[in-house]
């Protein structure tokens, strides 16, 4: 009785979290739970009910096996690493859009225990890392042959090439990317557009300027003025002159 005691206050500790976690909100309007620390060494709380969740994680809690797992239909990302788990995972083909499965750091021995994950048709990337089954020759080969769908195993696909970053929902963002790269492009063509528009513009306003200065008729300009100011200074000249020999004349008689 005393051993019973803790163990089922344990397994109330996960239906406290999903509570906490879904507030004010049902089941089936809940789209991720992140329950991971919330100590339970089996699915508690958890059901059928939640039909549009898409992304669980159950790291760290304590699970020994998969047992009570519920059919979640749009479920396409699930977290368990770092528990105790030896078996039970055919309790996942009630998953089947399921496209992101770990189950790093976990008691998972022999090649048997993974064989219901083949069910699972969706199923793009499986982490096994720290898993005792990992240490089987050819284990990679044989996980790959065994899942058809599985394009990662560990983070690698099966030539050795790094698994690309995805997203929740275990679809690669290289398309997204992509297309942020011809959005991209298209903007830098705009740009490029406009700055020639106002390349063409600048032209025809530099033309009308130049339209309007004319160096040889400023030039022109400059010789009249400068004539006008020689041709003042000559009269004054000749008005010196004569009002001079005026003077003069004016001493003789």
């Amino acid at each position: 009785m005393d051993n019973a005691t803790p163990a089922t206050t344990n397994n109330t500790r996960m239906e406290k979290r999903i509570a906490l976690e879904c507030g004010k909100r049902k089941p089936d309007e809940i789209v991720e739970l992140i329950l991971d620390n919330c100590y339970s060494t089996n699915v508690v709380g958890l059901t059928d009910e939640f039909v549009n969740l898409e992304r669980l994680s159950l790291i760290k809690v304590g699970l020994t096996n998969l047992k009570n797992f519920p059919n979640l239909p749009n479920l396409t990302r699930l977290e368990l690493g770092e528990n105790r788990i030896m078996s039970g995972l055919q309790s996942l083909q009630g998953s089947p859009k399921l496209a992101h499965l770990s189950l790093s750091n976990n008691r998972i021995k022999d090649l048997e225990t993974l064989e219901p994950l083949s069910k699972l048709q969706n199923l793009k990337s499986l982490d096994l890392l720290n898993c005792e089954v990992t240490t089987i020759e050819d284990y990679r080969a044989e996980i790959f042959n065994m899942i058809s769908s599985l394009k990662y195993l560990d983070g690698y696909d099966r030539f050795g090439n790094e698994a690309e970053d995805t997203d929740s929902s275990g679809e690669e963002d290289g398309e997204e990317g992509e297309e942020d790269d011809e959005d991209d492009v298209d903007d830098e063509e705009g740009s490029s557009g406009d700055d020639d528009e106002e390349g063409v513009e600048g032209e025809g306003t530099d033309e009308e300027e130049g339209e309007d200065f004319n160096p040889e008729e400023e030039d022109e300009e400059e010789e009249e003025e400068d004539e006008d100011d020689e041709e003042t200074e000559e009269a004054e000249r000749r008005g010196e002159k004569r009002k001079r020999e005026d003077d003069d004349d004016d001493e003789d008689d």
